[in-house]
């Protein structure tokens, strides 16, 4: 008599379950990815990042505005559009650093840290008071001293490309 009712007690739990899935998707604020968009925003506008780093990377301005339109059109269902999106993004590289960042006892440089800088205004059409103006995302790699930039470079800036997307993913639609 046990095991019918605990069939019966699990039969009723994925029942549940599977009547509220289709409500949570359906209510379209809630998605698997973490977005908080809302279902009247159906497209999105991400501007060509401008570079205005004083040391120069010719190639990051096209990796990073590339990285972000895949990883919206990945992510959500918004259709990329050239000019106003319900949702726009404008961004401009301020910054591209390398730096010392880690010292030996014998005060050598054992680790240097690549880091970039974006500022990024967010802007959304149809709720104006999620707009975002001006705010700077940075993120870092390090590296060994013994290599120079221009050998570890290309990967370095794929993986705080990669890292800058998801920041400016998580801090403008995904509300964390």
């Amino acid at each position: 008599m046990k095991m019918k009712r605990s069939i019966w007690a699990s039969l009723g739990v994925v029942a549940a379950l599977v009547m509220t899935l289709p409500l949570l998707h359906s209510c379209g604020i809630y998605s698997f990815t973490g977005t908080s968009i809302d279902p009247s925003v159906k497209t999105v506008t991400i501007n060509y990042f401008e570079y205005l780093a004083p040391k120069v990377n010719p190639s990051l301005s096209n990796q990073m505005t590339e990285a972000l339109q895949e990883k919206f059109l990945k992510l959500t269902k918004l259709e990329l559009v050239d000019i106003d999106g319900d949702l726009e993004f404008i961004g401009s590289i301020t910054g591209y650093d390398v730096k010392a960042a880690s010292v030996t006892a014998n005060e050598q440089v054992a680790q240097n840290r690549l880091t970039v800088t974006v500022k990024v205004d967010f802007i959304n059409r149809k709720f104006p008071e999620e707009n975002q103006e001006g705010k700077s995302f940075s993120a870092y790699q390090d590296f060994d001293a013994t290599q120079s930039i221009d050998a570890v470079e290309a990967t370095l800036c794929e993986d705080i490309v990669e890292q800058l997307c998801e920041d400016i993913f998580n801090g403008t639609v995904a509300n964390w």
